[in-house]
């Protein structure tokens, strides 16, 4: 990639903070299979601050923590460790005692049943298990409201112990279903995920800076989370940091991580499992989770917010079918970005946007701290970015 290619993709970036109406602060990166192509930034890491943001600031990746959780799960599933279609209880007992919810009685007590069917680590990974978050499910913030359940941004495990909103397998939402596949892990592994992530994917890969931990190094390269006001403005909230004394390490969004850090995480999928000789996944198992595994009758679809401070509406890409494969979202079709069919891709509820690109051995991962999760400013200036990676691998 040469020098005026780069220019067009950081122009991109210089776009997306230009005013306050925009994100507070950007770093984005691009990797082939090999090496880094493209890795620079814009904006602060503090809008009430004036030190810029750096290409090494720290973020709390959150939902970008699942496919990381996941590749755990693949590699205990690999070596014979973790059938993914046996019960989840098997290995996890209190997977046995969540029932489904119902509804509420007129007490608005909740109405509980046993499921009908057991769930597996498959559907945990597919996110068909039946779980799902209390800022896109009205049932669940009604619990916590009434009921005193907990947010699964405490990292309590009582966060963990509430009732599914369907059948097991027979729809698809998105939820603590790779919390709970965490916890599975755990159980398989006996190990806690963080050693788990540490010995079998960060220290291979040289992730030197991702954990659920912030050390005293990654803590000074922290990227303040911003939240958007009804007036598109931004204002910085330091406050938020996700618990750092955590009861369960929550596979689904709780680590810290670099920009460059998850573009080596990038790299161990396009190299199909093999980082410089060394086989962390088999290519065969790489090939399953390429491949969206949910049935014909089920597909990602849009997502409602209850909790507009957390999230808007999220639609992403809905000109096309969207599956869900073990660790990714798919696109059945290629989008209008450039980007091909088949890829996989998901994202962070602070407006952080990855994808990998099979088709080219690419990937890129775009990120900010900027709430509510799917905000127009944000959206529309990833998608920006990723226009001008295939405008310039193209040109």
């Amino acid at each position: 990639m040469n020098e005026q290619q780069k220019k067009g993709i950081k122009n991109t970036l210089l776009d997306a903070t230009a005013t306050n109406l925009g994100v507070a602060g950007v770093v984005a990166g691009l990797t082939d299979q090999h090496n880094t192509l493209f890795l620079d930034h814009s904006g602060k890491r503090d809008i009430t601050k004036d030190d810029e943001i750096q290409n090494d600031a720290v973020f709390s990746i959150l939902s970008c923590s699942k496919a990381i959780t996941t590749t755990i799960a693949l590699q205990q599933y690999e070596q014979g460790l973790l059938d993914l279609d046996a019960p989840a209880q098997e290995y996890v007992p209190e997977l046995g005692e969540i029932r489904v919810l119902a509804g509420f009685d007129r007490h608005d007590q909740p109405i509980l049943n046993k499921p009908k069917t057991q769930m597996t680590t498959r559907m945990l990974l597919l996110h068909t298990a039946g779980f799902g978050y209390e800022f896109l499910d009205q049932p669940y913030a009604k619990l916590i409201a009434s009921q005193g359940y907990s947010s699964a941004l405490t990292a309590a495990k009582a966060a963990l112990n509430v009732p599914l909103l369907f059948e097991p397998g027979t729809q698809w939402s998105y939820g603590i279903n790779i919390d709970w596949a965490g916890v599975v892990t755990e159980a398989v592994g006996k190990k806690d995920l963080s050693q788990l992530m540490q010995e079998q994917i960060f220290q291979p890969l040289g992730m030197n800076d991702t954990s659920f931990i912030l050390t005293d190094s990654m803590h000074q390269r922290l990227a303040t989370m911003h939240h958007r006001t009804e007036t598109g403005e931004l204002f910085a909230n330091p406050d938020f940091i996700l618990p750092q004394d955590p009861e369960v390490f929550m596979g689904g969004h709780g680590l810290y991580s670099t920009i460059e850090d998850y573009l080596k995480f990038i790299r161990l999928w396009l190299n199909r499992g093999n980082v410089n000789g060394q086989q962390l996944l088999k290519a065969s198992t790489v090939e399953l989770a390429f491949k969206n595994g949910l049935s014909a009758n089920l597909s990602v679809g849009a997502l409602n917010t209850v909790n507009p401070a957390l999230t808007t509406n999220i639609n992403l890409f809905p000109e096309v079918k969207k599956g869900w494969s073990l660790g990714f979202m798919t696109n059945e079709q290629p989008l209008a970005t450039g980007r091909p069919a088949h890829s996989l891709s998901w994202a962070g509820l602070a407006n952080l946007y990855y994808w990998i690109d099979l088709h080219n051995n690419i990937g890129g991962f775009w990120a900010t701290q900027t709430l509510p999760f799917f905000d127009a400013a944000a959206v529309s200036n990833y998608i920006n970015f990723e226009m001008a990676v295939y405008k310039a691998l193209n040109s």
